[in-house]
């Protein structure tokens, strides 16, 4: 489920808090990576239960309907397509979900039920969630489909909900276009048959991405005094200490890349670094950090420092 680039985007973030912190702890910091990593699992889960627990509030809502007084007779024979569709209860059925839910105490939807109603009345004023209502069998692709536009046109979007999220862990901000991203892609694929390997993928890709993570924040922290002579003179026209903090370690992480992860190529550094630039930095960085990495790349071709195992990998 974790992107390399993600990875960059948590140890970026670590370095910047390390060095904004008066009395930087190393070891502390590095915990904090990790344990902030490790929270975007929870919020996959918790998004992911607030599509069950939608539901619920949806199968109590036409309950409350049949009991009205004067009921209409819509009300009184609802559609049940959604309350019994069949993705969502194949996620609420899954014994390794609800087990993390209740390990990691995330059932937040119970406390804050009001969220249920706001989503939940976004999704009744759709003309998408009408005709899903009127089909007389829905298949299970049809189940799908509606399951995707649910998550993609009414959660995804919601600032209500993106607001609470925001108060419930900060590090969720940065998570959440990246798991909606990755609950998508679930959703598309799911099935009955391959549910167990696809609801709750692990964290990490292999072993390799968080011992990445370990070595690039490690590599970038620790060699910071030859990172910035490696930039020094690359400048000319801006003093080091005038390149914004966000800048410099990015570039520091660039050039950490390029020196002491042979496996990875020049090439895919360079192009994830102005990525993540693009959006954690100004506008006209991306251009100022392509310009520094690609004289540095040069540099380090000639003198023989950039030392590349594979093909392909310059």
């Amino acid at each position: 489920m974790l992107t390399r680039r993600h990875i960059r985007v948590k140890v970026l973030q670590s370095i910047y808090a390390l060095r904004q912190n008066e009395h930087p702890d190393l070891e502390k910091q590095e915990k904090f990576l990790f344990y902030s990593i490790d929270q975007m699992q929870d919020l996959y889960v918790l998004l992911l239960h607030l599509l069950v627990s939608l539901q619920g509030y949806g199968e109590r809502y036409l309950e409350r309907a049949q009991q009205k007084h004067l009921a209409t007779k819509e009300e009184k024979n609802p559609s049940k397509n959604f309350v019994n569709n069949k993705v969502i209860s194949l996620i609420g059925e899954s014994d390794a979900l609800q087990q993390y839910v209740k390990n990691r105490k995330l059932d937040y939807w119970k406390e804050d039920d009001e969220y249920l109603n706001i989503l939940f009345s976004v999704l009744r004023e759709t003309d998408w969630y009408e005709a899903y209502l009127a089909k007389p069998s829905p298949s299970y692709t049809d189940d799908k489909e509606f399951v995707v536009q649910l998550y993609k046109t009414v959660i995804a979007p919601n600032e209500k909900l993106y607001d609470y999220l925001e108060d419930k862990r900060l590090t969720w901000l940065d998570d959440f276009p990246w798991v909606n991203t990755a609950i998508v892609k679930m959703l598309s694929k799911v099935s009955p048959k391959n549910a167990h390997q696809q609801l709750l993928p692990d964290l990490y890709k292999n072993e390799d991405d968080r011992e990445f993570a370990r070595q690039l924040f490690r590599k970038t922290v620790l060699n910071d005094a030859n990172l910035s002579e490696a930039i020094d003179g690359k400048t000319p026209n801006w003093d080091t200490d005038r390149i914004a903090d966000i800048d410099m370690i990015i570039l520091k992480m660039g050039i950490a890349e390029f020196l002491h992860f042979p496996s990875i190529p020049v090439r895919a550094s360079l192009n994830e670094y102005l990525e993540i630039s693009k959006e954690y930095s100004t506008p006209k960085s991306s251009l100022f950090i392509n310009g520094i990495l690609d004289k540095l790349v040069k540099e380090f071709t000639k003198n023989g420092k950039l030392k590349k195992i594979g093909r392909g990998l310059r």
